[in-house]
């Protein structure tokens, strides 16, 4: 695979800050949910979110699920749940009773929590969920499912929550959502990339050729029928990359004065071909890459 130059290393202050925030406030919570992108569910999972929550029950909700390569996936579902997690895979532009899904599988805990109230002689009271990701993972439009209305905003860009906020769902059901986190340093730069080309990191701090040669890069390798279908793309020359470029901005008129193509344009048409499912459905990691 040919190498990839542009070394990401992207933490902002208010992700310190809200790993802090998370440690502060865990114990106010029963449980956990752990968002991740269907379409990477290896590189958008917090790589330590055991020593940010402790034993707090917790449960991954894999959003996005309508968008990702079920094959491969699936394989990262049945690699979870034998690591003892729940697994709740959502599609939550068009599944209904997203609400009633997300407590079944959070029953255990609900049940556990309130027996142990009731052994108190407390009342019964609703389950407090924190909510936890990375950047752009769907935390956002779950909460917004969860709760039937636009609760929180909802962004295509990373940071559009800021700050951690309690949310009441229903009788049964408190959230309390947290902006997105990476981990300091982001040492496996495939996933880097992956969080990048998929808008968990802002793609104005990259440089737009060297993403774009990354999303090149793992189409041709891992879907090369998607690529040829989109692009008309049966072979590609990594050291002449700029030939395949100039075949697509000719093929979509990304050109400027004197017919010379506008390769900005270009790497702009493929970042946006890739955030906007041009590709079908795909998912960047692999298995193999969790051995």
């Amino acid at each position: 695979m040919n190498e990839n130059k542009t070394n990401i290393n992207w933490y902002p202050g208010h992700m310190a800050k809200t790993r802090r925030e998370i440690k502060d406030n865990i114990n106010l919570v029963d449980i956990v949910y752990e968002v991740i992108d269907s379409r990477m569910p290896l590189s958008s999972k917090i790589i330590d979110i055991d020593e940010l929550i402790g034993n707090k029950d917790k449960v991954l909700i894999m959003t996005k699920y309508d968008l990702c390569d079920k094959t491969e996936t699936d394989k990262f579902i049945k690699y979870y749940k034998s690591l003892g997690y729940k697994v709740l895979p959502l599609d939550l532009i068009n599944m209904k009773d997203v609400s009633k899904k997300v407590l079944e599988i959070s029953n255990d805990t609900y049940t556990k929590m309130n027996d142990i109230r009731k052994n108190k002689g407390l009342k019964p009271r609703s389950l407090r969920a924190m909510v936890i990701g990375v950047p752009n993972v769907g935390k956002s439009t779950l909460i917004n499912r969860l709760v039937n209305k636009k609760a929180v905003n909802v962004g295509n860009t990373p940071g559009v929550t800021k700050t951690i906020s309690w949310i009441r769902i229903n009788k049964d059901l408190e959230l309390l959502d947290t902006p997105g986190i990476l981990w300091p340093k982001l040492e496996n730069q495939k996933f880097a990339h992956n969080l990048a080309v998929l808008s968990s990191i802002k793609e104005e701090i990259l440089d737009p050729e060297q993403l774009t040669s990354y999303i090149i890069e793992i189409l041709y390798n891992l879907y090369p029928e998607q690529l040829k279908t989109r692009y008309g793309i049966d072979k590609v020359d990594f050291d002449n990359l700029f030939d395949l470029y100039d075949q697509i901005g000719k093929n979509r008129g990304a050109l400027l004065k004197g017919n010379l193509v506008d390769y900005d344009k270009v790497f702009s048409i493929i970042i946006n071909d890739l955030k906007t499912n041009k590709f079908g459905n795909i998912t960047f990691d692999r298995i193999e890459e969790v051995e």
